[in-house]
């Protein structure tokens, strides 16, 4: 059904984007796709932000998350899928949506942040924008208990 899946990956929330990249396993396994895990940085190389940054910290940071998203990737997909790693700098869900056109991807799975109590209900702003503005069918993993 699917055959390019992608999966925006928070490094930084441990625990969390683990569940999202199993049922992108699942459904990669079922539809023989391929899955593209995404880690979006912000705009580091942004000229007001770059300024407080030595020259080489930006490609140097990227090389970092490469490893990390790619440690993440060997950890939590069997070596029968087939993906990639992806690591983009950007507004979080503008950066998803393009990086979905650019794979032509079909899917995308995502969790979603649980905030506080109040927020229990409501989707992550990220996955709300993504759900909201995305011409694909969007997959949301909410947070278990």
């Amino acid at each position: 059904m699917y055959k390019q899946i992608l999966v925006p990956v928070d490094l930084n929330d441990k625990g969390f984007s683990d569940r999202a990249v199993e049922l992108a396993v699942w459904h990669a396994k079922a539809s023989n796709a391929e899955v593209h895990l995404l880690t979006v940085l912000p705009g580091i190389h942004m000229s007001m932000v770059a300024t407080y940054f030595p020259k080489d910290a930006a490609n140097k940071m990227k090389k970092d998350v490469k490893r990390q998203l790619e440690k993440f990737a060997t950890q939590h997909i069997t070596e029968d899928i087939i993906y990639k790693t992806h690591v983009a700098e950007g507004k979080p869900y503008t950066t998803i949506l393009e990086h979905a056109s650019k794979l032509g991807a079909d899917l995308i799975i995502m969790p979603s942040h649980k905030r506080s109590k109040v927020d229990k209900v409501v989707l992550g702003s990220v996955a709300s924008k993504v759900v909201q503005n995305s011409p694909i069918n969007v997959l949301v993993v909410k947070p278990q208990g």
